[in-house]
């Protein structure tokens, strides 16, 4: 047995804060505000005519017109008391009704007798709904109530009357029970919802944390190459401008290749190759005048590794060329770990750059990032994984 009164730990009248708890919130006002809710709360009061068939039985003329009255004043006041129509009301004004329900509930006693006990079913409904838990003790006092009175009242005692004695103390816990399992599902779809708004929070800024990192691995490299290069040309152009040529069609090509690039970032798709990046780096570090010794194959590092591997080459090289002041650099492939040193003074390790994103793409894979001054002199960037990983 369910009736369409709200929670306390319920707020339809709250701001919904996301998307998810919108829903939600809509999903509980089309139950609770809608045509639904009355309907489901007439629904219930059918059950009162158990107390009408034992006010007709045991009182006669204005007795059984006083028995009738109450109750149906008892039926409005209870009704109002769940009506999803009005606003949420505060304390004051449930406890209000409350205590009318309670005394018409005492009133209606003479002339139903102990059918009038059905009554007690409503009220336990409305008071876990109110309370939850802490309507335990109202629901042990009514059903102990439903016990002891009757028997202590012989003028009760007829076959009717000992039908309801045996069901009515019953029915006052089961009502409590399946009320409580009602507000308690309302308020897990509650907590539902807001799991469901937290994960879409947390999943939209994971995504732009991954736009930021993508677009600054990717143009951080691509700027740094076009920078060098187009410096290159200049130079050239200045000497022999057929020379230079090359080097500005090599431009136009990486700043269109790197358009691709953001476009296949926000894409969340990135074609990232170890080979190609060794192949693009060393045209960088050419441009750059670092004298660069590079692997010529790539076989040695588990495919499982190369795309990883991929992105810790092109940041080594992007911050040799931004911040080092090298000549030379080197790298060195194992199957699971790729360095690269150089002889210059070291790369970008400020909360801004790049070096930061590397760290949590290999912890990501299981792995670790080391950076730091080189022996006897230089830089050393060192990116391994644990044996096994991603194979």
């Amino acid at each position: 047995m369910t009736a369409p009164v709200r929670s306390t730990d319920v707020d339809p009248e709250a701001e919904p804060a996301s998307p998810a708890e919108a829903e939600w919130l809509a999903s509980h006002r089309k139950w609770t505000r809608g045509w639904r809710a009355p309907v489901f709360g007439a629904v219930l009061l059918v059950y009162l005519v158990y107390v009408v068939a034992a006010i007709s039985q045991n009182a006669r003329g204005a007795g059984a017109v006083a028995g009738y009255a109450i109750l149906a004043a008892f039926a409005v006041t209870w009704f109002v008391t769940v009506a999803p129509q009005v606003p949420e009301w505060g304390p004051r004004r449930f406890w209000t009704l409350y205590g009318i329900l309670a005394v018409l509930f005492l009133a209606e006693l003479p002339f139903a007798r102990i059918a009038g006990f059905v009554l007690c079913v409503y009220i336990t409904i409305i008071t876990v709904a109110r309370l939850g838990r802490r309507a335990a003790p109202i629901v042990l006092a009514l059903a102990v109530g439903a016990v002891v009175i009757p028997p202590a009242i012989p003028s009760w005692h007829d076959s009717v009357s000992a039908a309801f004695a045996a069901v009515t103390p019953v029915a006052i816990p089961v009502a409590a029970l399946a009320m409580y399992g009602s507000t308690q599902v309302v308020n897990s779809y509650r907590a539902l919802a807001e799991a469901r708004a937290e994960l879409a929070r947390l999943a939209a800024e994971n995504e732009r944390f991954r736009i930021a990192r993508d677009l600054h691995d990717l143009l951080g490299h691509s700027l740094t190459t076009i920078t060098v290069k187009a410096g290159l040309a200049r130079r050239l152009g200045e000497a022999d401008p057929a020379l230079a040529l090359p080097e500005i069609a090599a431009v136009e090509a990486l700043a269109r290749r790197s358009l691709a690039d953001v476009r296949a970032a926000v894409a969340n798709y990135r074609e990232v190759t170890l080979a190609g990046e060794l192949a693009t780096g060393r045209e960088l570090l050419r441009a750059a005048g670092i004298t660069a010794d590079l692997p010529r194959a790539v076989d040695v590092v588990d495919p499982a590794h190369q795309e990883l591997f991929g992105w810790v080459v092109r940041e080594g090289f992007t911050n040799i060329v931004r911040h080092a002041h090298a000549t030379s650099c080197a790298v060195r492939l194992a199957a699971a770990s790729v360095e690269i040193v150089d002889d210059g003074i070291g790369g970008a390790a400020g909360p801004g750059s790049g070096l930061a994103g590397l760290r949590e793409r290999v912890a990501a894979a299981g792995g670790v990032v080391e950076a730091g001054p080189a022996q006897p002199a230089g830089w050393r960037l060192r990116a391994s994984l644990a044996p096994g990983v991603g194979a």
